[in-house]
């Protein structure tokens, strides 16, 4: 009996460890791509653009040649992989359901990546009006590719549908744009719409050092020629990336210390540090007009890359194109979290129920079938969105919702926040902080070099025990407090110095008894600070995005920006709380605290400052939220 015992643990050790033979382990990798091999045939082709460049393409067409199948098109910087006739996809279209319902399947690697001909241009600008064939991007390679699919697969009924999540969403987005006349259903996930304002690379004027450095030192350098490798990874030689940024410092060392030149796209974006023509080029939103195919616009609450894109596509699609069948899904999710995770846990947050589940089942695959296939009843409003505290989907047939109310909640002396605004404070009432670049307050608790996703939704407690953060909070609800749509900062200050940049946080503070229910073992949940909204604004740019001003020391200056939308409930027994702070870092670049060009600022340059911030009558400083005041919350 023992040594049937031991047998069997010795067994399971091996399986977990991963040392018995394949056939002795068969999980659903194997099993999905004996599905594929036995339901699809795979092909591979060079597909010819209009100016002869050549785009490698892998095409999975059904074996059952008695009916006919709508295609779906996935095109992507990033690598299609499986090279060979030999090697097959897993998993075909955007998560499991889709082989075995039938469609044709196309992917693609875009120009200039991987095995495709030509040269990758980061965010290549589109070309409103195209004088020859010479002139292409990202919309008119998307319409030569359907075009010869069109000509060349065979069994296809006519409709074509595509989708893709970050990048490979803004080429679905791109693709929309003086689309081919097949294309009839189009789902971006995640994409970016402005690399400047709001999107992967800046916000509001401040630079994301952090992932620009990790994304462009592998996906940008220069190549020699079409290759199946991908590109590797930047080697810190540390997992602190706190302490890596820190000992970099000024961002004009990056190219002295690490790149030498290699990445053309990071030399760029040094040279154009405002929003001039560069940047206004690539934004997608001034293209989003006539757009007659309907749309599924996803997001999530807690992307920490793309969900001012999202958003502002959704946003322009409906101001655009008043007849299209638009739709938003918003839920509790992390960049692309929606194609491959349940969705009822992020970080120490439960969510209650498998959103992430739902969203394939009942919303993706049923919107590419009724559309491709003219199968089934599409029954979803025009914006599904997971609110966040309360755990349950709302539909709302606008948004943000037209029921919502704009409340201010104004900061006060003690610490305190409230719907009241200020008064019987001294006209010129303020908070002030030392603000030091060579300490910054950093944007996680966690140990990495590359930002992550739980920071998102991390509780905020590290930050607001430290000198140079603001913190005001409510005092204890008495009842719910639901928001939805855009949550807005007011920020009146001064400071010693000519520039700064300013962060807000709005945070949802769990009551000091709530149950420890966090998914990880020994987070304490009493007293804990949900983050649920945080932007950052450099404040050169307070007048125009593309004319940075100087502040004047010590003379009170007034902002407003969006911490963009939000759907929560701040449940009765909860506070509110809002922090304020001018570092966050390396996710934010540091700021010198002095007018200058960040991007060719030396060490001399970055000097401490004092900051304050007011909250009086004359200058009472606040967030602005988007309340549902109707008794069905």
């Amino acid at each position: 009996m023992r040594k049937n015992i031991c047998f069997i643990a010795c067994i399971f050790f091996l399986f977990f460890l991963g040392l018995l033979p394949p056939a002795s382990r068969a999980g659903q990798h194997t099993t999905g791509q004996e599905i594929v091999k036995k339901l699809y045939n795979k092909t591979e082709h060079m597909v010819p653009m209009r100016d002869g460049v050549e785009l490698f393409t892998q095409v999975y067409t059904p074996r059952d040649t008695t009916r006919k199948f709508p295609i779906l098109l996935f095109r992507t910087p990033y690598s299609i992989r499986h090279y060979g006739p030999e090697y097959t996809r897993s998993v075909l279209g955007p998560n499991e359901l889709y082989a075995e319902e039938g469609f044709i399947f196309v992917y693609q690697d875009v120009r200039g990546k991987f095995k495709s001909e030509g040269t990758f241009i980061v965010m290549r600008p589109h070309i409103t009006t195209k004088k020859s064939p010479q002139d292409v991007d990202e919309s008119s390679d998307t319409y030569d590719t359907i075009d010869w699919l069109l000509e060349n697969i065979s069994h296809h009924n006519g409709h074509v549908g595509q989708w893709g999540i970050s990048y490979p969403a803004w080429q679905t987005v791109m693709g929309m744009i003086d689309a081919h006349p097949a294309l009839k259903a189009s789902s971006p996930q995640a994409s970016p719409s402005d690399m400047w304002i709001g999107d992967d690379f800046h916000h509001n004027g401040a630079f994301r050092l952090m992932y620009t450095f990790a994304w462009l030192s592998r996906n940008a350098r220069t190549r020699s020629g079409p290759s199946g490798t991908p590109g590797q990874r930047f080697s810190y030689r540390t997992p602190d990336g706190y302490n890596f940024f820190l000992k970099l410092g000024p961002i004009s060392n990056v190219n002295k210390k690490y790149f030498f030149n290699s990445v053309p796209t990071w030399n760029e974006y040094m040279e154009h540090g405002d929003y001039d023509e560069y940047w206004k080029r690539q934004n997608v939103l001034q293209y989003l007009d006539n757009i007659k195919h309907p749309v599924l616009n996803v997001a999530g609450w807690f992307d920490a890359e793309d969900f001012y894109g999202p958003m502002s596509i959704y946003y322009t699609l409906e101001e655009k194109n008043k007849e299209n069948k638009s739709i938003l899904v918003v839920g509790p999710w992390l960049h692309g979290g929606w194609a491959r995770m349940d969705g009822d846990v992020l970080g120490d947050i439960r969510f209650d129920t498998k959103t992430g589940e739902y969203f394939r089942e009942n919303v993706e695959f049923p919107f590419f079938l009724h559309y491709l296939k003219d199968k089934g009843a599409l029954d979803l409003p025009e914006a599904l969105v997971f609110q966040t505290g309360a755990n349950q989907w709302r539909s709302f047939d606008h948004w943000p919702p037209l029921e919502t109310v704009e409340k201010k909640l104004f900061f006060h002396q003690s610490e305190k926040l409230s719907f009241s605004p200020p008064a019987g404070e001294s006209m010129e009432a303020f908070d002030s902080f030392l603000s030091d670049p060579g300490k910054p307050v950093p944007w996680s608790t966690e140990i990495r070099t590359t930002q992550g996703h739980l920071w998102m939704i991390e509780d905020q407690r590290f930050a607001s025990r430290r000198p140079d953060v603001l913190v005001y909070q409510t005092d204890v609800l008495t009842e719910d407090v639901t928001i939805a749509g855009p949550v807005f900062a007011g920020l009146f200050f001064s400071t010693t110095g000519t520039d700064a940049d300013w962060i807000v946080k709005l945070i949802d503070v769990y009551p000091g008894d709530a149950p420890d229910n966090s998914p990880r073992p020994g987070v304490k949940m009493g007293d804990f600070q949900m983050l649920v909204a945080g932007e950052v604004f450099r404040s050169k740019y307070r007048h125009s995005f593309e004319g940075p001003e100087p502040l004047v020391p010590n003379e009170v200056t007034g902002i407003r920006f969006s911490l963009r939308d939000k759907c929560h409930c701040f449940r009765k027994g909860h506070r509110i709380m809002v922090q304020v702070q001018s570092t966050w870092f390396p996710v934010i670049d540091s700021n010198p605290q002095k007018f200058v060009n960040i991007y060719q600022a030396v060490e001399e340059d970055f000097q401490k400052a004092t900051h304050r911030v007011f909250r009086s009558s004359r200058y009472p400083s606040h967030v602005v939220l988007c309340v549902i005041e109707n008794k069905k919350q």
